[in-house]
């Protein structure tokens, strides 16, 4: 096995620390000793976070951590630091600009590095079009580099893994994408884990509204060009709906897109559909600040007059908000468990999640017409006041109320590195 491949394993277990938990409870038996807890968080770290294989060891794992408190700052910071050093022991991008490859023995995982390399404030990630065996990372790398430097933004330009129809979300491209935007935040220290923008163009304007939906609570802005979410037919041929976990997710996650009227290969019709289905959801959550359709006619399947730059003109701003007053989840990806400050160990793809927070009664209140149980509710004192029982209603009906208590257990699940938005030290379950 490779130096990065090894890297790349040890990294996907370590970034993605939260991404398997059992619904907050007491523990069974005495707290682990400091030796024991060392051990259970070292064997944590060791599993998949997205084998669900390794996720009923995991929840076994976080009970046994739920019994040690984290009610002084000091043990806090300790096993923050602990977490936060193994962290940065995964690995890492070049930092030179041009191309690289990920596993370097295999000559696989290409990508170029660009933009701002010096001392970047935000992070790129740019994706190429393409289709079924085809797609080259240098023509993004070609459209975006310049326009990401002059904003300040180091850009990575990352490859699909396999050339697919839809490329950005098969073939496990999807998890790569992600780890190389947490090896971006290893890399270069100055980047803000708030100002991190997906864009793409063709295919790639595909996976800046359906990558980048999956994982809203991740990015601050988005930048679709010529690429829309696959729409759902109906029996006379007509759009009936878009792909489910795109549009609720994007809420609160700044998303431009530009389209031709007569673009040949990526007819209007599907961003005409999905930009229909934003407005419906903007209509009954409220949201979507900042959302722009950018509808032109001449340019075929070409990028927009200005290139992408005038695109990028509408995201520069953004900021990611990591703990929103106000969410909207839909499920998508069996391993996509942690969204925002809401914890789901086994989500249910396709069910829709609002959640709001009342911070005047110290209250999280959620609707759904789906079953939420096994889903908790990630806290700490951004979210709601900890010296204070917290109140949880789901769907008008108070199904909890009760102190949240720190626990090694919730810092480990929420361990992010760098990106300690999502980082949180309590949770509570929806349902008891």
């Amino acid at each position: 096995m490779s130096a990065r491949r090894f890297g790349w394993v040890v990294a996907a277990v370590l970034v993605a620390g939260g991404r398997g938990a059992a619904a907050q409870a007491p523990a069974d038996g005495p707290p682990p000793s400091k030796r024991e807890q060392e051990k259970l968080v070292e064997e944590y770290l060791a599993l998949d976070p997205r084998e669900a294989a390794d996720l009923a060891r995991r929840l076994e794992i976080l009970r046994r951590l739920d019994a040690v408190s984290l009610d002084q700052k000091r043990r806090v910071k300790s096993w923050t630091r602990f977490l936060d050093r193994r962290w940065a022991k995964g690995p890492r991008l070049e930092a030179k600009r041009g191309r690289h490859f990920w596993w370097e023995d295999e000559e696989r995982g290409l990508y170029y590095v660009g933009g701002e390399t010096k001392r970047p404030k935000g992070l790129l990630v740019g994706m190429h079009g393409g289709g079924v065996g085809m797609g080259d990372a240098s023509t993004s790398f070609q459209a975006m580099d310049a326009a990401a430097r002059a904003r300040g933004w180091v850009a990575v330009f990352p490859e699909v893994l396999e050339k697919t129809e839809r490329g950005w979300t098969d073939s496990g491209t999807e998890e790569w994408a992600l780890d190389l935007v947490d090896a971006a935040l290893r890399t270069w220290d100055d980047v803000d884990p708030d100002r991190v923008y997906f864009a793409g163009h063709s295919m790639g304007g595909y996976g800046a509204w359906v990558l980048g939906a999956h994982h809203a609570d991740r990015v601050a802005g988005l930048a679709a060009s010529a690429g829309a979410p696959t729409p759902v037919y109906g029996p006379d041929g007509t759009i009936v709906e878009i792909q489910s976990g795109v549009v609720p997710n994007l809420r609160n996650t700044r998303l431009v897109v530009y389209q031709s009227a007569d673009d040949p290969r990526v007819p209007p019709d599907a961003n005409r559909a999905a930009v229909a289905e934003v407005e419906k959801a903007r209509a009954r959550w409220g949201g979507f600040d900042g959302f722009a359709y950018l509808e032109v006619d001449g340019r075929g399947h070409d990028y927009p007059e200005g290139g992408f730059a005038a695109l990028f003109d509408r995201i520069a701003d953004a900021r990611r908000d990591p703990v929103p007053d106000h969410l909207v989840w839909q499920p998508s990806l069996p391993w996509k468990r942690q969204f925002a400050w809401l914890w789901w160990p086994r989500p249910k793809l396709g069910a829709v999640v609002e959640a709001e927070l009342d911070r005047e009664a110290n209250a999280v209140r959620l609707r759904s017409d789906a079953d939420l149980s096994g889903m908790e509710v990630l806290l700490d004192d951004r979210v709601l006041d900890l010296d204070r029982p917290v109140v949880v209603t789901v769907n008008g009906e108070e199904t909890l109320r009760r102190e949240a208590v720190p626990t090694l257990g919730t810092l480990l699940l929420t361990h992010h590195g760098r990106d300690t938005g999502r980082r949180f030290l309590a949770r509570l379950p929806v349902r008891p």
